[in-house]
């Protein structure tokens, strides 16, 4: 069987959408034949003679435009920022041009997801505003099914639009069961419909 990459790319500030990222790539691997290809953006810095390492220091590698070339899927997500994506993210996006010019992305599924420090901290717009540049590209988003009973009983996080994470001012609240499942289930989701359009071609 053929094996299929799809791209898990982040950004975490606290570790929050870094162990949302994990549970969407077990949902991902848990179907046959797609691996999860884990990748992080660097932080940014208001100090233009900042530099970060070519290589973090601990936890997934940096990712390259190459990986949206050669991934079958997108999971994307950041952290909220007043109700957007956090800016190392939105750098990353807007350095895309080139894979918008060759269509690197177009007819290849997407899903988004996010934490936030407070339950009316902008999870929602965040998704949605992280949708944006993805449609810009030609994706498909793939949103979660309201027959995730999860989504109709969590009291954390969850949305139609993709899984949220309530991490609580401190950002240390654990991802919650129903938040993990969640996770889970929009990873294998989103494995399964990225298969589905490649058996289409």
């Amino acid at each position: 069987m053929n094996q299929y990459d799809i791209l898990v790319l982040y950004y975490s500030r606290y570790g929050a959408t870094k162990d949302l990222a994990r549970l969407i790539a077990e949902g991902i691997e848990s179907v046959p034949g797609v691996n999860a290809r884990v990748r992080t953006v660097p932080p940014i810095s208001t100090v233009c003679e900042a530099t970060e390492r070519t290589v973090p220091n601990e936890g997934a590698p940096y990712v390259e435009y190459s990986d949206l070339q050669e991934c079958i899927g997108l999971a994307l997500g950041s952290p909220t920022r007043f109700g957007n994506m956090a800016a190392p993210m939105k750098y990353f996006w807007d350095g895309s041009s080139s894979e918008w010019l060759n269509g690197a992305l177009i007819g290849k599924p997407a899903c988004v997801f996010t934490s936030t420090g407070s339950m009316h901290g902008g999870q929602e717009s965040t998704l949605l505003t992280m949708m944006i540049p993805l449609l810009h590209h030609g994706m498909l988003i793939v949103g979660l099914p309201y027959s995730e009973p999860d989504l109709m009983s969590t009291s954390t996080g969850g949305s139609p639009y993709g899984v949220t994470h309530l991490a609580h001012a401190d950002g240390r609240a654990p991802i919650s069961p129903e938040e993990q499942r969640l996770a889970k289930a929009q990873g294998k989701r989103l494995a399964e419909t990225a298969l589905k359009l490649l058996q289409k071609k």
